[in-house]
């Protein structure tokens, strides 16, 4: 088993940013990364979900996965170098993360789009391209939390780097309360110490955000008007549709 939690990334990590970076902007000053430096990994089980996302997803949530997975290539190089999981586990995360807001999946079901889109991923993973259990799982968990935000408990490294490749700290009031709340920086912007802005300017270059914030913040919308019991309505309502659209870190590329 412990292979396993190695390999595709289910070590437990603190589900507070803040507790990992303790307390600081960054653990090291951020660097730029090109994405000609970053290969993606080729295996058969990455090229088949690379397919696949091309076909189901639109061009902006497609750009969008790939962002993220350049994002979180670099906070992990940078940032977290001991956090250990294959290439590939995470570029499958990245890809299926969103599989469950296409037009055709987000009024399948009167689930909320991150479950939803975890069981898809599990289905495709471990009964059509027959990948290993523990990484369909791995997969399936960090899709489905991809948008679990606290400060409480734990949660798997691939599923807080899919965090962190798209969340970012800033405050925000939620019942009531002020806290610490993590917010996306391809979706929000904010946090951005833990990415240098040079590799921004480059994953953008070769993925455009074509209106990605507008985009986004219509689909958020759109769900908890189908869902209004939907698991995003957490992150609040109006604030969070409102913060991707006025993302002012990503508005000069979008």
């Amino acid at each position: 088993m412990s292979k396993a939690i190695n390999q595709y990334g289910w070590t437990a990590q603190p589900r507070d940013v803040s507790v990992l970076l303790d307390g600081k902007k960054n653990n090291k000053e951020s660097k730029p990364l090109d994405v000609s430096s970053v290969q993606l990994p080729d295996t058969a089980l990455a090229k088949s979900v690379l397919e696949y996302a091309k076909k189901e997803l639109s061009t902006e949530t497609f750009n969008h996965s790939m962002r993220v997975y350049y994002y979180g290539k670099a906070i992990q190089k940078q940032q977290f170098p001991e956090w250990s999981f294959t290439d590939e586990t995470y570029l499958l995360v990245c890809l299926l993360h969103d599989i469950g807001t296409t037009e055709k999946n987000i009024s399948a079901t009167h689930m909320s789009f991150e479950f939803y889109g975890g069981m898809l991923a599990l289905n495709l993973l471990s009964k059509e391209l027959h990948a290993p259990i523990e990484q369909a799982e791995s997969v399936a968990e960090a899709v489905m939390r991809h948008q679990d935000i606290g400060e409480t408990g734990k949660i798997t490294t691939v599923g807080l780097l899919i965090q962190l490749a798209t969340i970012f700290g800033t405050t925000t009031t939620w019942h009531g309360e002020t806290l610490a709340l993590t917010v996306k920086l391809d979706n929000m912007g904010g946090h951005e110490d833990l990415v240098h802005m040079d590799t921004v300017k480059d994953v953008t270059q070769h993925y455009p955000r074509n209106k990605w914030s507008s985009c986004f913040a219509a689909t958020i919308r759109k769900e908890n008007g189908l869902k209004p019991w939907a698991h995003t309505t957490a992150l609040g309502e109006d604030d969070f549709p409102n913060g991707v659209k006025n993302n002012k870190l990503m508005e000069p590329y979008d």
